[in-house]
């Protein structure tokens, strides 16, 4: 399956985020708001999943930087 906003429809991307969320869940806690956020912009089509991936890593980078 192509990941690519021009290669799904929105309720492929719905589907998607649910099922990674379902993974992520089941060893982990939630995800954050900021990282729900994201997943919609995505379903939405507004944010590709690569710079969603960017992004959430820049994020966490600088969080851990900041309590060092």
């Amino acid at each position: 399956m192509k990941y690519l906003i021009k290669d799904t429809t929105k309720e492929e991307r719905e589907l998607l985020v649910k099922k990674a969320f379902m993974i992520s869940v089941s060893g982990a806690k939630e995800p954050s708001e900021y990282a729900m956020s994201l997943a919609n912009d995505y379903i939405e089509g507004r944010k590709e999943l690569e710079e969603i991936q960017r992004l959430i890593v820049e994020k966490y980078k600088k969080d851990v930087t900041e309590n060092d």
